[in-house]
């Protein structure tokens, strides 16, 4: 939960990517070491943070001109944990979109940019990075080990850029952030269905580049879409944890101050577009009409379909086409869908993507045909990775679930 603040604050230090997630790892080792004995502390992140952080400047100690680097790390050579009060919020938030822009730096390819930043801030293990991305496993290892080995010899700033380097950048920051919020909303693996945190902190970073970028109308509609999402959070979970469908939701609980942020981010957005909208400006327009609708019925689903229609023409993606599947089966009958859904049976992007079959089922239910219905959703439980999505399919591939 904190490794990604933790390297932020270290790679401040180091100016390496790579060093600084082992001195994180380091102090978590140390932290196993000396809690048993000691007890947990009462901010145990600000404890990883200046274990870490002390750590770091040893090496730079070892490694670098002691007086030259000296000036460089200023106040971080006399950091003491017993001496911090409670972390700065927004020091941790501009050292976080600092780590994300080195890590989308032009020099490293756009598929290792978002392998990396997934890794490093979203806390992902390689496995559930190659999920996030649709690649296989040791494809996006290997991207991950050559991206900070890049980073380190082309001695790339830990900064925020400015002008048309901020720019150049913004395209894969933006999929970062939309990816990390992604991880927590619906967690790739594990026992948790949801990840809160990493949506917060996707949400953080979404609202700090809006203030650094306040033209660009993708970033008004990427903090949009996660505003408008992370409002349904209370009411997408049962109490004991299962995942509860859309058309299943306690409205009421939706968060009503997130749906206004939501809806005055995708003004901002459509105030300084200059043509048509853009990816997450679509998504986000879906997600306001979720959101304007008080019952699961009263959902516009042909302006839904519609909108999936413009984000599939923008953004080709087989993932996009199966939503909009989805919401062509709300608008025409399961049986209109069903031969979109089957189309994408050979798409290698899907392989072994369980909201394939999972879709499949539901819109085989609705047509009645039960039994095949419950193979799908056996099917799909069998490629889900996450313990509750995986309970949630199971339940529906038994014969009281359909």
């Amino acid at each position: 939960m904190e490794a990604p603040r933790i390297i932020a604050a270290v790679t401040r230090v180091v100016r390496d990517v790579g060093i600084a997630e082992e001195l994180a790892q380091d102090a978590l080792v140390a932290a196993l070491e000396q809690w048993p004995e000691s007890g947990v502390p009462e901010r145990p992140g600000g404890w990883l943070t200046a274990v870490a952080r002390r750590r770091a400047v040893d090496l730079v100690r070892r490694r670098e001109n002691y007086a030259r680097k000296l000036q460089e790390v200023g106040r971080a050579t006399e950091f003491a944990y017993e001496d911090q009060g409670p972390a700065d919020p927004d020091d941790i938030d501009d050292d976080l979109l600092r780590l994300v822009f080195m890590t989308c730096h032009p020099v490293l390819s756009a598929e290792a940019r978002v392998a990396l930043t997934l890794r490093l801030l979203g806390g992902l293990t390689t496995a559930e990075t190659a999920r996030a991305v649709l690649a296989p496993e040791p494809t996006v290892a290997q991207r991950i080990v050559r991206a900070k080995r890049t980073l380190a010899t082309r001695n790339v700033a830990f900064e925020v850029p400015a002008g048309p380097d901020r720019e150049a950048r913004l395209g894969s920051v933006l999929e970062v952030i939309y990816l990390i919020f992604n991880e927590g909303y619906a967690a790739t693996a594990g026992d948790d269905y949801l990840r809160p945190g990493l949506c917060e902190d996707a949400l953080r970073l979404a609202r700090v580049l809006q203030s650094l970028m306040p033209k660009e109308p993708e970033v008004h509609g990427l903090a949009a879409l996660l505003e408008l999402q992370s409002s349904r959070t209370a009411a997408r979970t049962a109490p004991d944890g299962s995942p509860v469908l859309l058309k299943d939701q306690n409205r009421t609980r939706w968060n009503t101050l997130l749906i206004r942020r939501g809806f005055a981010a995708l003004g901002r957005a459509d105030a300084v577009a200059s043509g048509p909208p853009g990816p997450y400006a679509l998504q986000a327009a879906i997600a306001a009409c979720h959101a304007q609708a008080h019952t699961y019925e009263e959902t516009n689903w042909a302006q839904i379909a519609t909108l999936y229609g413009l984000l599939a023409a923008r953004t080709p993606s087989p993932v996009v086409r199966l939503n909009q599947a989805v919401a062509v089966s709300m608008v025409d009958g399961p049986a209109a869908a069903l031969p979109l859904v089957d189309a994408l049976a050979d798409e290698p992007a899907l392989r072994g993507y369980h909201l394939l079959p999972s879709v499949r089922a539901d819109l085989l239910e609705r047509m009645g045909r039960v039994e095949e219905a419950r193979e799908e959703y056996g099917r799909a439980a069998k490629l889900a990775r996450n313990e509750r999505e995986r309970a949630f399919l199971l339940a529906k591939s038994s014969p009281s679930g359909v």
